[in-house]
């Protein structure tokens, strides 16, 4: 794949007319706090039919969990329609990281970890439960794995524990920087098993549990103040003897009791993608404004772009989006062929696009000036949202390890 086709540019105009109309003019209030971005994504869901495809899609996925549940053999296809459906996931993703990259964590947070786990680990009763209302954006997910003390170490260093009561578990442990959290209808909740085995905390079993906010014990946030991503509400979880039934924990019988840390991988290798998709959406935005910018922008009778200096700026970047539009569609078309990346692939994938999404906003700040400087001009925007990427899902530090452990193992 070297270049969109002509459908997917017509879905990417369409998205992108979108963006300009709906959500350029709100950037302001998503970026202050005064507006969450919820109603903002409904609406897109519901101009592009999304939630209706999000039903049918829903549908499928029940009547083939029944069918393998029932001793019959999973029909080809769970995935999802490989790369034309990643093509039509990822493109919204790019087109809305132009503007506002909040938005995309907010709804691939609730939609796809949240909403995914649920539908990958559920049972049939709790995906009909939980899951619809979550890939429909009827309610607001959360996915909690990151803790106080063990954000890079996000499955060894957990605390929060599930100790077995009845039959069920009461809860106890605190959640950080939780996307939704403050907001969260339902919660995906990742715990480590305290049995009284005596097993080193470390090595337990991790268990998956699905939350409803107002439930007793359970306190969540208010949004904390962050350098970027303003869009996208992050809180806290605190969970004091929360009494949870065996129906919240996802999955059932052995599946159930030891499939949480498989579970948080597999996201991992997800999140990792997107991230790539969100970093290419603001490498395209920051090079389309800084080249305008250079024709414009007269210092000693003549346009900034006939520098040099500035024309190597431009240059890299173009480079860079290259490189990240290659990655992008380099997992289109794995997943056309049926394929997912390996986990030290998605690592590889998210740290480039990562370092390159923010060394390619910086540079646009320093080609703006003291223009850049200032949140007229996007680009100071754009450059605080970029350095996320290469915090969560895993810090580049945390991606260099996955990569080199892959390769050393070999």
């Amino acid at each position: 794949m070297i270049d969109w086709s002509d459908e997917q540019l017509a879905v990417r105009d369409a998205v992108r007319r979108f963006v300009e109309e709906e959500i350029a003019p709100r950037v302001d209030d998503l970026e202050h706090g005064d507006l969450p971005p919820y109603d903002v994504l409904r609406k897109l869901y519901a101009t592009f039919g999304l939630d209706q495809l999000a039903r049918e899609s829903f549908k499928r996925s029940v009547a083939r969990r029944r069918e393998a549940d029932g001793g019959g053999r999973a029909r080809n296809g769970d995935a999802g329609g490989g790369g034309s459906q990643a093509a039509l996931t990822l493109i919204p993703i790019v087109e809305i990281c132009r503007y506002c990259p909040g938005l995309v964590t907010a709804l691939g947070v609730s939609t796809g970890l949240a909403g995914g786990t649920v539908m990958k680990r559920g049972t049939p009763a709790q995906m009909e439960r939980w899951g619809l209302d979550l890939l429909t954006l009827d309610k607001i997910g959360a996915w909690a794995i990151t803790e106080p003390g063990s954000g890079s170490d996000a499955l060894g260093g957990m605390r929060t524990s599930a100790r077995p009561d009845g039959d069920g578990y009461v809860l106890n442990g605190n959640k950080t920087f939780i996307t939704n959290g403050p907001y969260a209808d339902t919660i995906v909740l990742y715990a480590k098993l305290d049995d009284g085995s005596g097993t080193d905390l470390r090595h337990r079993p991790v268990l998956t549990f699905v939350l409803d906010r107002g439930m007793e014990g359970l306190e969540q946030s208010s949004p904390f103040r962050k350098m970027g991503l303003h869009s996208s509400p992050t809180g806290e979880l605190f969970l004091t003897d929360v009494q949870v039934g065996p129906d919240r924990l996802l999955g059932e019988g052995k599946e159930a009791s030891d499939a949480g840390r498989q579970s948080a991988r597999d996201n991992f290798v997800t999140e990792r993608a997107g991230v790539a998709a969100m970093a290419l959406g603001v490498i395209e935005e920051c090079l389309s404004l800084s080249t305008r910018y250079a024709k414009d922008r007269l210092l000693w009778g003549k346009p900034i772009g006939d520098f040099q200096l500035i024309q190597l700026k431009l240059a890299h970047m173009e480079v860079a989006r290259l490189n990240v539009q290659n990655l992008v569609f380099r997992h289109i078309e794995l997943s056309s062929l049926g394929r997912s990346l390996t986990l030290a692939e998605a690592s590889a994938m998210k740290l480039y696009a990562a370092q390159a999404a923010v060394e390619v906003a910086m540079e646009a700040v320093q080609l703006f000036g003291g223009n850049g400087y200032m949140a007229e001009f996007r680009v100071e925007q754009l450059a605080r949202d970029a350095k996320v990427f290469q915090i969560y899902a895993g810090t580049d530090e945390v991606q260099v390890t996955h990569i080199a452990r892959d390769l050393l193992s070999r």
